[in-house]
């Protein structure tokens, strides 16, 4: 029964938190006994000696391991602490105590003494990184040692010749504005007793760097800076403590311009540490830049390097270097580069090849030149060889091209540095088909590919924290990593960006700081399907990861969302719905001014068909459908935080905006819902907006038009995520499967078949045999959740898998399909195989404490935990109701 996977704020062992109450969480081993209640201990010593123990929970009835929260004496700053779980069984089992620790960071603003610093030289016109560095000497050995670090900027720390950053893109994206993040090292590797030499390099990041569809620099300020508190306890007992202050050295060095879109201009003739070596060319003492920032731990481990990927190497035909990674992913290259000294050599990244077998840069669009300016780094060559690694910078990328006078080179002189953030994978899916076992891989990778310093919609082009992207593709991410802290996180930004009026930026964080930068489309703050995921994304946490704290949280942010939404529909009118008959009283729960994206990018749509709807108020019955939705969500919140009150409240919004919904839109009884498009019948059934009587008709007609289509979608970026479970809920597997192994565009498997690794943001890819928009969108990727909870039958029963169903869907010519997921409570798994006689045997794994609903075949059960076979004689059960 020994507890293990010990976690505190969703971390194992995490180094400089903030929090004052942590959250501690673990897991049992699968063929454990079921958990009855548990005991924590919390110290400042590892031996947990009974005057040092600081807090204990004492025996708590409980079958949950995680959501416990500290509840003891106030931490302090700068303290390793330890803490021990140990959990109860029946008839008087006790488990092995099991044992991890959490350090706090700097708790107090006044426990900061050093100052930002910067070179005098640098503002918006002088695009250089800057180079910082001082001396500092040390009377005995170091036994230990803290680096507490940001910038404002990306920024590398050195220490002697030791490179404590390494890969990490730090500090991440927040409303700059609002709260910069801070980093804590141990450092007592790199130091020495005698003469130390600290360095630090910051370039433009997300703070000052080109940012979002137009690339507009300079969003948050224009001046880099640094932060850098030293704290170090010596072999005799003694302290010091180093900062940042007027007394460094300030220069510019081989990294001459590092911009995260627009990549690297370096000169590699030039050493990489120049403070090594003595005083710079052109040094100059360090600037106090007059800072009061608020700072914050960080709360998700960094983006840094989590694979590497060997490539090809092969000649355009126009006869430059091509590099193969044979994968798209986010990251960088790093090349062994050689040629003439003082030569410039281009290195151009891409996902795609144009029709010409020539790098593709146009597609992207955007940047200085509207062409290849960014997605693309420049070094001057050095007499000898340098292996050169761009560090503050990140492309979207399969291919590399070199440009120049660069030598020849082999495949091993270079590799794809992947970068993301290092969310450990929860799942595992695969099937009898190949094709569907490459889908899902491309989902995990267009993740990986964006979930780096916040979720964005590609690596590549706009690389926003769109709002709408997540909330679609929130289910599917926390089944296939542990996100919860790192999408708790996107939720704080978003919270800290909420209009006062409720309305919430399309994009978080959102590319604007008050009195400094405007949001160009922050026109759009009033959309539907995108706001809305201040209320899915909290509900979303709870149903897969019980995560009550996240809805606590949120919810004055959900509240304030769906409380103007109500407001715009009472009180404001569009002029469309005043020259129409209306729907009488209920005209007060349609949402029909604001902006709103809409359903978005249905096959054949574009950006330019969309936009004038947009703008004209045609959306309406999307927008009053997620007033209802939102609101319903809302009061099942209010009602697991026991607040009753707003329960009612929003129940009955719910219902009033349901109802107004189904007056003004829906026609024949189901059988004409708004403009007669998949997605109006997908949103009505996922929504559950129908009287229960027109639910067969609106299904019917929703079966109707995608057999009229072909058996392809026709859905867009709101409703495909919800239409096959549609589908299926509606009784017709047989329909979803169609749609799901359809072959043709639109449909998921055209692209897997013309050699995808990630998902696409549009369903074709291609126009005219040339590339278009992003290759590594993964809203579309949200299927990945239908293949495991519909396809392998995995899924959550109740709030964090505290129950769970499973129920496969057996059909479409597959012959096996299985989904292992690591849930709150241990491994899940779901594996069924059909043999040569068409019997199929279904095998599940339960985990301790848990409960599962077994739908299958003509089984219909009920299961504890440990593991389950069944077999079952039917052969199919993917067959449609009618």
């Amino acid at each position: 029964m020994t507890p293990h996977s010990l976690t505190v704020d969703r971390r194992p062992a995490p180094f400089g938190i903030d929090s004052a109450t942590p959250e501690f969480a673990w897991k049992l081993p699968n063929d454990a006994p079921s958990q009855l209640g548990y005991e924590i201990e919390v110290s400042t010593d590892s031996s947990f000696a009974l005057h040092d123990v600081l807090w204990t929970s004492g025996r708590v009835r409980s079958t949950t391991p995680y959501g416990v929260f500290y509840a003891g004496v106030a931490l302090r700053s700068r303290t390793e602490y330890h803490w021990r779980v140990r959990v109860h069984g029946a008839e008087g089992a006790v488990s092995e105590w099991a044992a991890a620790s959490f350090e706090t960071g700097l708790l107090s603003p006044s426990d900061w003494q050093a100052d930002w610093i910067s070179h005098p030289l640098t503002k918006k016109n002088d695009p250089r990184s800057i180079y910082l560095s001082t001396t500092i000497e040390l009377p005995g050995d170091v036994v230990r040692a803290r680096a507490y670090a940001s910038a404002l900027g990306w920024y590398r720390l050195f220490i002697n010749e030791h490179d404590i950053t390494g890969t990490a893109l730090v500090p991440r994206w927040t409303p700059f504005h609002e709260y910069t993040e801070y980093q804590v090292y141990d450092t007592v590797h790199a130091l020495r007793a005698g003469t130390n030499t600290i360095g630090i390099i910051v370039s433009e990041g997300r703070f000052r760097g080109r940012l979002g569809a137009f690339s507009l620099p300079n969003r948050y300020g224009d001046q880099l800076a640094a932060l850098l508190q030293l704290e170090l306890e010596l072999a005799d007992g003694t302290t010091v403590q180093a900062t940042s202050d007027a007394g460094w050295t300030a220069s510019h060095g081989r990294v001459r311009v590092a911009d995260p879109k627009d990549g690297e201009r370096v000169d590699l003739r030039l050493p990489e540490l120049p403070w090594l070596q003595g005083p710079a060319e052109g040094s100059v003492s360090a600037v106090v830049v007059p800072e009061r920032r608020r700072m914050i731990a960080e709360s998700v481990a960094r983006v840094e390097q989590i694979d590497q990927r060997p490539g090809t190497v092969s000649r355009t035909p126009s006869g430059k270097q091509l590099i193969d990674f044979g994968q798209n992913l986010s990251g960088v290259a790093r090349v062994r580069l050689s040629g003439p000294e003082g030569a410039t050599v281009r290195l151009l990244y891409s996902e795609v090849l144009a029709s010409s077998g020539e790098i593709a840069t146009g597609y992207l669009g955007g940047g200085p030149s509207k062409k290849d300016w960014f997605q693309r780094d420049e070094a001057i060559l050095a007499a000898e060889p340098v292996v050169y690694t761009p560090g503050a910078t990140i492309k979207g990328f399969r291919y590399l091209s070199i440009e120049g006078p660069a030598d020849p080179i082999s495949a091993d002189d270079v590799e794809a540095i992947v970068l993301s953030t290092p969310l450990p994978a929860v799942s595992e899916f695969h099937s009898s088909d190949d094709r569907l076992n490459q889908l899902w891989k491309n989902v995990v990778w267009s993740l990986r590919s964006n979930f780096t310093d916040t979720p964005t919609d590609c690596p590549t082009r706009e690389r926003s924290g769109w709002t709408g992207d997540i909330q679609v593709f929130g289910t599917t991410a926390v089944q296939l990593v542990d996100a919860g802290a790192y999408l708790r996180r996107y939720l704080r930004n978003l919270a800290a960006e909420q209009h006062s009026d409720g309305t919430i930026p399309p994009f978080i964080p959102s590319e604007a700081a008050p009195g400094i930068s405007r949001n160009p489309l922050g026109f759009t703050r009033t959309s539907a399907g995108w706001g809305d995921v201040a209320v899915m994304l909290p509900w979303t946490l709870y149903q897969y990861y019980g995560d009550t704290a996240a809805l606590r949280d949120q919810y004055a942010s959900s509240k304030a969302w769906v409380d103007q939404l109500a407001t715009r529909a009472a009180r404001k009118r569009g002029i469309r719905r005043r020259l129409r008959r209306g729907v009488g009283q209920l005209e007060r729960y349609v949402v029909d001014t604001g902006y709103h994206w809409g359903e978005w990018l249905r096959p054949g749509e574009s950006l330019a068909s969309e936009m004038p709807g947009n703008f004209l108020g045609r959306r309406t019955s999307v927008a009053t459908a997620y007033l209802a939705h939102s609101a319903r969500l809302l009061s099942r919140i209010a009602d697991v935080l026991g607040e009753d009150a707003d329960s009612h409240r929003y129940a009955t919004l719910a219902e009033n905006a349901s109802s107004a919904w189904r007056a003004a839109f829906v026609a024949d009884g189901g059988g004409r819902i708004g403009d007669d498009r998949q997605d109006d019948y997908v949103r009505a059934l996922a929504f559950d907006l129908l009287e229960p009587q027109h639910r067969d008709r609106a299904a019917t007609r929703l079966v109707g038009l995608v057999q009229q289509a072909g058996n392809h979608l026709a859905t867009g970026f709101l409703s495909t995520p919800m239409l096959l479970d549609t589908l299926v809920n509606t009784g017709h597997p047989d329909v979803a499967l169609s749609i799901l192994l359809q072959t043709s565009a639109p449909s998921w498997l055209q692209a897997v078949e013309r050699g995808a690794t990630t998902t696409w943001e549009t369903w074709t890819g291609y126009k005219e045999g040339e590339p278009e928009a992003s290759h590594n969108h993964y809203a579309f990727g949200a299927v990945a959740a239908f293949l495991q909870e519909r396809i392998a039958g995995l899924a959550p029963a109740a709030p964090g898998y505290a129950r769970l169903r499973i129920a496969p869907i057996i059909g479409g010519g597959l012959t096996s399909a299985a989904v292992t997921i690591d849930t709150p409570f241990g491994r899940a798994s779901s594996a069924w195989a059909r043999d040569d006689t068409g019997a199929v045997s279904l095998t599940v794994e339960v985990p301790p404490g848990v409960r599962a609903d077994i739908v299958f075949g003509e089984i219909s059960t009920e299961v504890g935990s440990g593991t389950h076979r069944f077999t079952s004689n039917a052969s199919e059960t993917a067959r449609s109701s009618q």
